[in-house]
């Protein structure tokens, strides 16, 4: 296997308990990402890992592939991490991170995410970002910004509003870091071991670690975007495109939120 995605999934949500089984038009939340996710032509197999007996019987309900892992993992890396490292796959294959609450995560999204690193083998994570349109978003705590070099890699991630414009008013330099992650497994398997730091610690952004250590990460800017579920209200918004695209939620178009604005 040269590409495998991995959805990292537990039971116990500080926000919104138990919402990996969150009913969503008939399926539970983590059948929708499984689902999506196996659309995605560049994946040769989706795996579901966590630490909950509950899920995984869900998980093999629905005749998805589930590993059970510890449940003394602090990230979702870390589980993805655990499964990565007993897969036999060549440390240069190329593990993707998948986020287990988004239900409408475009299928093209994680085509893009793993393009660089099928093209480049210096390149050893990826992730996406999505320009900024809406206002509020820049200013919302939850929504992580991301500003890139003039090759595309990341320089800072931080949840307050980058770059500062000191002389002028425009949303162009403006993005948004979204989605999953994509990395080589051998330096996925270094980056889960390597100690927090301090700007990980003060943002509470995990990817700020990979460049305290002094490595880099391909930034791919996409057209598309996703919801990630996160409140009640997010989960209502879901199951209403859900509803609205009679259980179709690949009919989208590319710039509105998986979902919205589509036929």
């Amino acid at each position: 296997m040269k590409v495998v995605g991995i959805i990292p999934v537990r039971y116990h949500s500080t926000r919104l308990p138990k919402k990996a089984l969150a009913d969503i038009g008939g399926k539970t939340m983590v059948e929708r990402v499984h689902q999506q996710a196996t659309k995605a032509k560049v994946l040769e197999k989706v795996i579901v890992a966590t630490d909950s007996k509950r899920i995984y019987k869900v998980v093999r309900g629905f005749r998805g592939e589930v590993k059970m892992t510890s449940p003394l993992h602090h990230s979702g890396t870390d589980r993805v991490a655990e499964v990565a490292s007993k897969l036999k796959m060549p440390s240069k294959s190329i593990v993707v991170n998948i986020q287990g609450d988004a239900p409408l995560i475009p299928p093209q999204m994680i085509n893009q995410l793993v393009k660089p690193l099928l093209d480049r083998p210096d390149i050893n994570m990826s992730a996406l970002c999505h320009r900024i349109k809406d206002y509020r978003e820049l200013f919302n705590p939850n929504i992580v910004k991301v500003v890139v070099d003039k090759e595309g890699f990341a320089l800072y991630f931080s949840r307050l509003p980058l770059p500062y414009l000191r002389d002028q008013e425009t949303f162009n330099y403006f993005y948004k870091h979204i989605g999953p992650y994509a990395y080589r497994k051998g330096f996925l398997l270094k980056f889960s071991k390597l100690p927090m730091g301090k700007l990980e610690e003060a943002e509470k952004l995990e990817q700020l670690r990979v460049l305290e250590n002094g490595y880099r990460i391909k930034m791919v800017e996409t057209n598309y975007d996703c919801i990630e579920v996160d409140t009640p209200r997010d989960l209502e918004r879901v199951r209403d495109i859900i509803k609205k695209t009679n259980y179709h939620p690949d009919l989208f178009q590319p710039g509105t939120r998986a979902g919205e604005g589509s036929v």
